[in-house]
C-alpha cells in the first residue's frame, strides 16, 4: 500500500499547471521593470518559467533600440537649440 504522502505528492504535481505562453504586457512590464532594476525575484522566476526566452530578446532588444535612438534624439535637440 502506498503511503498517504506520495499520493498527495503526486496530486499536487498533476494539479500543477503547465506554464503559460506570456502575454504582451507581461512581457513589456517585465521588460521595463529590469530595465529600472526593480523586478521582483518570484516575477524573474515567472519569466523563466515561461516556454521560450525569444519574446524576452526581441522585446528587450526593441526597447533598448528606442531608447538609445531616444536619447540621440534629445541630445541633438538640446545641442541644436544652444
Amino acid at each position: 500500500m502506498g503511503r498517504p504522502e506520495n499520493n498527495e505528492n503526486n496530486q499536487e504535481a498533476q494539479n500543477q499547471n503547465p506554464p503559460r505562453k506570456p502575454g504582451v504586457g507581461k512581457i513589456m512590464q517585465s521588460i521595463l521593470a529590469g530595465a529600472f532594476g526593480v523586478q521582483s525575484d518570484k516575477r524573474r522566476q515567472e519569466d523563466f518559467s515561461s516556454h521560450s526566452p525569444v519574446p524576452y530578446i526581441v522585446a528587450g532588444l526593441l526597447f533598448t533600440a528606442i531608447f538609445v535612438v531616444s536619447l540621440i534624439i534629445i541630445v541633438k535637440l538640446v545641442l541644436a537649440s544652444q
